[in-house]
């Protein structure tokens, strides 16, 4: 793997117009190629209320045609996570040959999308014209889990890979960026096709234990009966079959897996959909999760703590790795969860690093999210405690 035409770099401290000019300037100049095809930009909320011109500055000094991010809390620039403190991550991106089109939408064009062609008709991309769709969402104005039964529907198959901004939590506040636009609603999405596919590398962080298991009895977001037997008593089983470390590093820390897809001989790690488990009747024998589980549907518990989360991101990468052993891979956007970082593995840089070390070296740009998105089993879906990586590779 290569990466001929990406730079990423990080703009420490408050805004000062010359100097951030200046900065934006000189990321573009490491660019060794004749044009930026796409910026990937991320602000602290220090510059919410400038962020229209930060935008500015930056398209103009590093000669952008087309521009988006978010805002986050936190910031990641190459093998560096920066947590909690002020500043700006920048992608610039030469993307030979490819076709990108970009698109502002809000939670009432969600409302009136009522088929895929109307989503077709809005971003103006029709079925099998794109190869993978870059998305940063508002979490708090957009329905996102009515926004991605549409999505999926009018572009199966393909990747959307991204994430739900961060901000002023207290305020409720964050913002998404297209060009030269600041919007505190809605969510901005980039098509891209052409010579150019986005590749996702989505780690949930979590392990199988036990075995699967199919639901034969739920209720809304119950699940009464596993295999013919109180879903409670399968759990407690499954528990106390662990040996007495794992049982320790369990508790609180179990969830649910949901198989992707049904069509496997055999299910491994990656093949399920994680849940939050939310709690559990023993005496009705009945679990919650944050899911709306179906009879027949494969399920197994996953437990989920530093160590897991560690092993989980390794083997997707080493996964990435064989599969893109001989392409061409121009750099990566990276979303993670507000939950990781230091407050999950009490270190610094644990996914940036790790990235750049299995893949690298690699220009990469990302943030600190309050979901990420991301397909497991073919399908896209919005994810708790995830590393969300977007890769730009040559078709």
């Amino acid at each position: 793997m290569n990466q001929p035409f990406a730079v990423a770099g990080h703009y420490t401290g408050g805004w000062d117009e010359v100097r951030l000019g200046r900065w934006a300037a000189q990321l573009r100049a490491r660019l060794d190629a004749p044009s930026v095809s796409l910026g990937v930009v991320f602000l602290t909320p220090q510059f919410f209320d400038v962020a229209a011109e930060v935008l500015e500055v930056v398209r103009l000094n590093a000669r952008v045609p087309l521009l988006v991010g978010c805002s986050s809390q936190s910031l990641i620039a190459g093998g560096e996570e920066i947590e909690d403190a002020p500043g700006i991550a920048l992608q610039l991106l030469h993307l030979p040959g490819a076709d990108l089109k970009a698109l502002r939408f809000a939670d009432e064009d969600v409302a009136g999308a009522a088929t895929p062609s109307d989503w077709h008709s809005l971003t103006g991309i029709g079925p099998g014209k794109c190869n993978g769709w870059l998305v940063f969402a508002d979490p708090f104005d957009l329905d996102g889990e009515a926004w991605l039964r549409g999505w999926n529907a009018a572009y199966p198959g393909v990747p959307s890979v991204g994430g739900l901004a961060s901000g002023v939590m207290q305020e409720q506040r964050t913002q998404v960026y297209l060009d030269g636009e600041v919007f505190e609603e809605g969510a901005v999405a980039v098509g891209i096709g052409g010579d150019v596919k986005l590749v996702s590398v989505t780690s949930q962080g979590c392990t199988p234990i036990g075995a699967p298991w199919t639901i034969t009895k739920s209720d809304r977001n119950f699940i009464l009966q596993i295999a013919n037997r109180p879903a409670y008593h399968v759990l407690m089983d499954t528990f106390n079959a662990l040996p007495k470390d794992e049982q320790r590093r369990s508790q609180g820390n179990l969830f649910v897996g949901f198989a992707g897809d049904e069509y496997h001989d055999e299910f491994q790690r990656g093949d399920f959909l994680v849940r939050n488990l939310l709690g559990a009747d023993p005496q009705n024998g009945v679990i919650a999760v944050g899911a709306q589980p179906r009879t027949g549907q494969t399920i197994q518990f996953h437990r989920r703590d530093a160590a897991t989360a560690t092993e989980d991101l390794v083997a997707s990468l080493t996964e990435a790795r064989r599969r893109l052993a001989d392409s061409t891979v121009y750099g990566g956007v990276l979303c993670v969860c507000n939950g990781r970082g230091q407050r999950l593995f009490g270190k610094p840089d644990h996914d940036a690093g790790l990235i750049q070390e299995m893949l690298g070296p690699l220009p990469i740009a990302g943030f600190f999210g309050n979901g990420e998105l991301g397909p497991v089993g073919g399908k896209n879906f919005l994810h708790g405690y995830t590393a969300s990586l977007a890769l730009f590779v040559k078709a």
